[in-house]
C-alpha cells in the first residue's frame, strides 16, 4: 500500500474531517482518479507521432495510453472524424497514488522558475487541472531520445463537492501551492 493512501487513512480523514467540518466520516473528500490527456494536432502529418507519444506516456504513467479520435470532420484542419489526435490515461489505486507521490516529490520541483502550482485549476466540482509544457520534467523520459517537446495536462479527481475541499484534500497530500500576494492599494495623497 503506499505511503500517501497510509497516511491518508490514518491522520488524513480526521484532519480533513475537522478542518472542513464534516460529522460523516464517509463524506471526507477522496481521491478518485488522475486522468493524463494530451493533444497531438500534429499526428494527422506525421503518424508516427502517436506512437512516440503514446510510448512516453507508457513510461511516465506506468500504464498503456488510450488513443482519442476526432468526433466530426472540419476540412480546415483537414481533419476526418476518427483520426487519432490525442492520447489519455486514467490512473486508479495504487497506480495513481505512486503518480501523485511523484509528482509532487520530483516533477514539480524540477520544473524551471516553480514557486507552487496555481489555484486556478479548480472547476468547483471536485477537479484541479494543471498544465505541463514539457514532458521532459519526468525522470523516466530521455532528453536523447525526444524528437520534440510536448505538454500534458493532469486533472485530479476528487470526491469533494467544491474548491474549498478539493484543495484541503491536495494540500494533505502535499501539492504545493503557490502563495497568494495581496495587493497593496494605492492610498491617496494626503493634501
Amino acid at each position: 500500500m503506499s505511503t500517501l493512501l497510509e497516511s491518508y487513512n490514518k491522520e488524513g480523514i480526521k484532519k480533513l474531517q475537522d478542518e472542513l467540518k464534516i460529522v460523516n466520516r464517509m463524506a471526507v473528500p477522496k481521491l478518485i482518479k488522475i486522468v493524463v490527456n494530451t493533444g497531438l494536432g500534429e499526428a494527422l502529418a506525421d503518424k508516427k507521432v502517436i506512437q512516440t507519444m503514446s510510448d512516453q506516456l507508457g513510461q511516465i504513467t506506468g500504464q498503456k495510453a488510450q488513443f482519442r479520435a476526432a468526433h466530426k470532420d472540419i476540412s480546415a484542419f483537414k481533419l476526418r472524424k476518427g483520426d487519432v489526435i490525442g492520447l489519455k490515461i486514467t490512473l486508479r489505486g495504487e497506480r495513481m497514488y505512486t503518480f501523485f507521490e511523484k509528482m509532487v516529490r520530483i516533477v514539480l520541483p524540477r520544473i524551471r522558475d516553480f514557486r507552487g502550482v496555481s489555484v486556478r485549476g479548480f472547476d468547483g466540482k471536485g477537479n484541479y487541472s494543471i498544465g505541463l509544457k514539457e514532458q521532459i520534467v519526468f525522470p523516466e523520459i530521455d532528453y536523447g531520445q525526444i524528437d520534440k517537446i510536448r505538454g500534458l495536462q493532469i486533472t485530479f479527481v476528487t470526491s469533494a463537492k467544491d474548491k474549498k475541499g478539493t484543495q484541503a484534500l491536495l494540500t494533505f497530500f502535499g501539492m504545493p501551492f503557490e502563495k497568494i500576494k495581496k495587493e497593496k492599494t494605492a492610498s491617496a495623497p494626503r493634501k
